[in-house]
Order: C-alpha cells, then sequence, then structure tokens
C-alpha cells in the first residue's frame, strides 16, 4: 500500500512501523467514538435500572462530555512534556479502568462518576491522537491518512446504533463498557510496541496556573450551556450569571496569563498563523451546523413525519456512508491540491444539503430524505479530512501536539454549543405553541435548520478567505 511505502526525504516512521502504529491510534479512535455513541442510546435503560429520572441520567453522558472538554488543553501541553507514547498509554489505561467501573457501578453517582474519569481518559488520548498520526506518517500522505481516520470514524458512527441495539435486545446496558477492556488492551500493546519515543522533550516546568484557568473557563463554558439546555421552566437565570462569569473571568485571566508565561499551557503564537486560526473557526462553526442538524432531525423524523425510532435511524445511514465514501478521496486529493479549496467546496455542499432537508415536502418520501442525507455527508466527508490537514500542517511540528488540542477543543465546543442552539430553538417554539406539540416541534426544527445553514454560510466564507493567505506547511 502506498501509505507503507518509505520514498526519499520521508520523515516519520518507517513503512512497517508505520502500519502497526496507525493500527494502534486507529483501535483507539473506534473505542471512542463506539462508547459515546451506544451509550446514548443506552441512556432509557439505564434510568430504569437505578429508576431515576431521564433528566438525572444524562449526566452519564454530560460528566463525560464536561471531562473531555475541561482536560483537553491540559493534556495537550502535558504531552510535549511526558510524550506522546507516555501520555497515550496511560490514557488508554484509564479509559479502559473506568469502562470497568462503569460496568459494576451499582449506583447512578457512581456511574456518573466513573463516566468522568472515562472522559479524563479519553481527552488524554484524542487530545494528541493527530499529532501522533502527523509524526508517525511523513507530510505528503497526511491528508490520506485524515480522510481514512474520518472513515473510521463515520463507519463507527453508523455502526454503533446497530451494534448496541443487539446488545441491549440481549444483554444488559454494563456489556456496552465491558467490551472497551479487550480493545484497549489491544490498544495498550500496539501503542507499547509501535509508537514512537519523542527524541525532544519540553524540559519546563508546566503551566499550573494557566492549566487551572483553562479548567474553570472550559468547564464552566459547558456547565452554562448545560443549563440552557434544560427544560425552559426549570432555566435558573441565577446559575448561567455565575457559570458565564467565571467562564469570562477566568478565559480573560488564561490568556493574560499565556501572554506572560515563559511556558504556557497553549502558546498563542500559533494563532498568529492566520490559516491555522481561520481553520479552527471553521471547524468550531462546522461542528455547530453539523450538531444542530443531527439532533434536529431525530425530532423531524419522528414527531413530525411520525417514524418509529428504527425507521428514524435508517433515515441517518447515508450521512455516514456519504462520509466513508468520500472522505479518503478527499483526503488524498488535499495531499496534492489547495486544501481549502476542498473543503470550502465540501462546505458549500453540506450547507446545500441542510436547505434541502429543510425545504422537504409535507409528506416526503424515503428517497427524499435519503438522497438529501447523503449529500449532506458527502459534504461533511469533502470538509474534514483536508481542514483537518490545514490545522496540523500549518504549525511548526514542536506546536503539533497544540494544534491537535485546538482541533479537539473546536470540535468538543462546536457540539456543545449546537446541542445548546438547537434546545432553545425547541423550546422557543414549545413556548409559543403549547397546545399543538407537533406544530412547535416543527417550528423548533425549523430555525434550527436554517440557523444550521447561516452558519455553514460563514463557515463557507471563512474557510475561502484563506486562499488569501500563504500557508507554512511544517
Amino acid at each position: 500500500m502506498t501509505l507503507f511505502e518509505d520514498k526519499p526525504g520521508d520523515d516519520g516512521l518507517p513503512g512497517s512501523a508505520r502500519m502497526y502504529a496507525m493500527f494502534a491510534t486507529m483501535v483507539t479512535t473506534t473505542i471512542n467514538v463506539l462508547d459515546g455513541s451506544m451509550i446514548n442510546i443506552a441512556l432509557p435503560q439505564m434510568a430504569t435500572t437505578f429508576n431515576a429520572k431521564a433528566s438525572d441520567v444524562v449526566w452519564v453522558a454530560n460528566s463525560y462530555l464536561l471531562a473531555v472538554s475541561m482536560s483537553i488543553a491540559f493534556f495537550s501541553a502535558l504531552a510535549t512534556r511526558i510524550g506522546f507514547r507516555k501520555q497515550f498509554m496511560s490514557g488508554l489505561a484509564l479509559f479502559s479502568l473506568a469502562s470497568l467501573g462503569c460496568a459494576l457501578s451499582n449506583s447512578l453517582e457512581q456511574l456518573i462518576f466513573m463516566r468522568f474519569i472515562q472522559g479524563i481518559g479519553s481527552a488524554a488520548t484524542m487530545s494528541i491522537a493527530p499529532a501522533i498520526i502527523k509524526s508517525i506518517f511523513p507530510g505528503r500522505l497526511l491528508g490520506r491518512i485524515l480522510g481514512i481516520n474520518a472513515l473510521l470514524v463515520a463507519t463507527c458512527t453508523a455502526v454503533a446504533p446497530i451494534m448496541s441495539g443487539s446488545i441491549l435486545v440481549t444483554l444488559d446496558w454494563s456489556w456496552l463498557f465491558l467490551i472497551n477492556l479487550p480493545l484497549g488492551l489491544l490498544a495498550i500493546t500496539l501503542a507499547y510496541k509501535f509508537l514512537p519515543q519523542q527524541k525532544e522533550l519540553d524540559t519546563r516546568p508546566l503551566d499550573k496556573s494557566g492549566a487551572v484557568l483553562s479548567v474553570l473557563t472550559l468547564a464552566s463554558t459547558i456547565l452554562c450551556a448545560n443549563v440552557f439546555s434544560q427544560d425552559s421552566d426549570k432555566i435558573n437565570t441565577q446559575s448561567i450569571l455565575i457559570y458565564a462569569c467565571v467562564a469570562v473571568i477566568s478565559g480573560m485571566l488564561f490568556i493574560k496569563r499565556q501572554k506572560r508565561a515563559t511556558a504556557p499551557l497553549l502558546p498563542l503564537e500559533i494563532f498568529a498563523n492566520t490559516r491555522f486560526t481561520l481553520s479552527a473557526l471553521t471547524s468550531f462553526i462546522s461542528f455547530v451546523a453539523h450538531t444542530i442538524t443531527f439532533i434536529a432531525l431525530p425530532f423531524l423524523y419522528e414527531f413530525v413525519f411520525d417514524f418509529s425510532p428504527l425507521k428514524s435511524a435508517l433515515m441517518f445511514l447515508p450521512w455516514p456512508i456519504g462520509i466513508i465514501l468520500v472522505a479518503p478521496h478527499a483526503g488524498r486529493l488535499a495531499d496534492k491540491y489547495n486544501p481549502p479549496i476542498i473543503s470550502t467546496l465540501g462546505l458549500f455542499v453540506f450547507g446545500a444539503g441542510i436547505v434541502l432537508l429543510n425545504t422537504l415536502p409535507d409528506n416526503p418520501s424515503d428517497i427524499d430524505i435519503l438522497w438529501r442525507s447523503f449529500v449532506c455527508g458527502a459534504g461533511f466527508g469533502i470538509f474534514q479530512s483536508p481542514n483537518n490537514r490545514e490545522i496540523m500542517s500549518n504549525v511548526k511540528a514542536h506546536y503539533s501536539s497544540y494544534a491537535s488540542g485546538v482541533l479537539a477543543i473546536m470540535r468538543t465546543f462546536g457540539q456543545s454549543l449546537g446541542s445548546v442552539l438547537i434546545g432553545v430553538m425547541l423550546a422557543y417554539a414549545h413556548r409559543n405553541n403549547i397546545d399543538d406539540i407537533q406544530s412547535a416541534s416543527y417550528a423548533g426544527i425549523e430555525m434550527g435548520l436554517w440557523i444550521a445553514a447561516a452558519s455553514v454560510g460563514v463557515a463557507v466564507v471563512l474557510s475561502g478567505s484563506r486562499l488569501k493567505w500563504k500557508s507554512t506547511q511544517a
């Protein structure tokens, strides 16, 4: 395979070692994606097991997201001190042990706590996975391998509901966590044997003050967003103000600290590269739109079109299939041609797909929905790999860990903001159509999808503007 052929001037690992190191990162990606997608489907069964309210059980998902979001920046910096290999293996071990703890939990509170620990382990690996890929493969293959990674994520996303449903029909939800153990052991073994040791580590002390401020900023932002996502009659204005104030103040102090620190947690100079900054913002906005659409469509299918949950899930399948079919090719093209051109084209297709879904007829056929969903997936698949390549290739090699962390932060916060926005739209629509749930749902969905389409429009402008700036390929 071309991915594992050596050519003169190649950096990274030699071909044979490259393959096994890639497997280590791919298995870890599989675990993270399957875990997140399958657990959400099991929340109703968990509520029954613990005799808990849905609003309480949702913290099984939220605690994981909170842990990931608040610790990504810290782990991006820590990896430059202890090395990718050591952090990657430690994160995998913590994730696997926490998975066992989740499976053995005998109370909701214990499960939520173990999910939080699991999220910390996941952040340790997610924050540096793209940087590890960059260290394994030569620059000429970066877009291609990121495209394969996008294909893997899409495949796992498509398979996860089927796997989860099959397991929950025959076994209980604890098995969704237990399957992480053999996969985690395999990934740790591969990482131990084949991930390279970093030759140069940052020997400066870790910016502890910056780490605390980053945790406060990211955690309070997520918690503030979570308050907005609650039922509109129960929104606590005081909590919103407190979280928002903590986020703003700690965020300002964090930026001030990073400008003055001799060894900052997140070197702000990486944002001096305009193409890097624009690519990060484009990623953030695209995930806002992606999440709005992904949350809105089940409501459209089940509340408005009266589809069964199974049929609703089937209507989603063309989306990951579209990503699977085009992402590897988009990554390959990004290695040969200007990545912003390809990713901007993908955003345009993605936005067109959202508009097409929002203009479905009142009684659409299955084909009407399926091909529109495919357009969205194909567009996002064309966009994501070249954009990720642009982020990772426009920083110096010793900053790759930080760029990897920024990439993960943009994705996580884009998803968080997207979920909040669609929640606000649905709450607003229900408040104004309290006697007609179906009409209220449709109104909220329609507003949400138009916001998603407008967001993609902004992302297209940002993405296209990169063309006038010179790339600094690393």
